[in-house]
């Protein structure tokens, strides 16, 4: 708001007198919102298809980067559905052999997450994830060991079975969705023996 009366240039004279002008200063802080520890995520359809690819790059901290990402992505079904559409659970296999700690813990915690929605648990039995994370059961970290239970522990918990029709509850297993439990056993009981 620049009074009629005063040209532009005495008018940034007054506010320079009441000390009101404005600085050019550049914090050497981040901004308090910036996780460093997070990749930055596209947006949109890019962002999963992104990470994807960062998960299978070479450089140790671009992997923890994006499963730090991912993590907070995959409490969102849609966002499972795309992830294991797009083939980010055979990324997440391969991890689960790497020499990093930090890694196969926060992809153990990335499949846990997964297994909590019912796309997920579909995706582990597809993709044969149960046998890949049996492999941890003696991993020297005992948080990879706690995901790891935890992931079995969402897919062992499913809804039990009920009849189907309209007195159904809403969300339940029907009878002919049951078979995924008695899957899930016998893919356990051969990847322990």
């Amino acid at each position: 708001m620049v009074p009629a009366e005063l040209p532009f240039e005495s008018y940034r004279a007054a506010l320079r007198r009441r000390g009101k002008m404005a600085h050019t200063r550049i914090s050497k802080y981040l901004p308090p919102d910036v996780n460093p520890s997070q990749a930055a995520i596209a947006y949109g359809c890019r962002a999963l298809p992104k990470l994807n690819e960062e998960l299978q790059s070479e450089d140790l901290l671009t992997r923890q980067k994006a499963l730090m990402a991912l993590c907070d992505l995959m409490h969102d079904p849609e966002h499972v559905y795309v992830a294991i559409h797009i083939g980010c659970l055979e990324s997440l296999k391969a991890l689960l052999k790497d020499t990093n700690d930090m890694v196969r813990i926060k992809t153990t915690e990335v499949l846990s997450i997964m297994a909590t929605h019912n796309v997920g648990r579909d995706g582990f039995l597809e993709h044969d994830i149960i046998h890949a994370l049996s492999y941890l059961l003696n991993d020297p970290q005992p948080t990879c060991r706690e995901n790891m239970h935890l992931a079995f522990k969402h897919l062992a918990q499913l809804p039990a079975a009920t009849p189907e029709g309209p007195s159904a509850p809403r969300g339940a297993l029907t009878l002919n969705e049951s078979w995924m439990f008695s899957r899930f056993c016998a893919v356990f009981e051969r990847t322990t023996c």
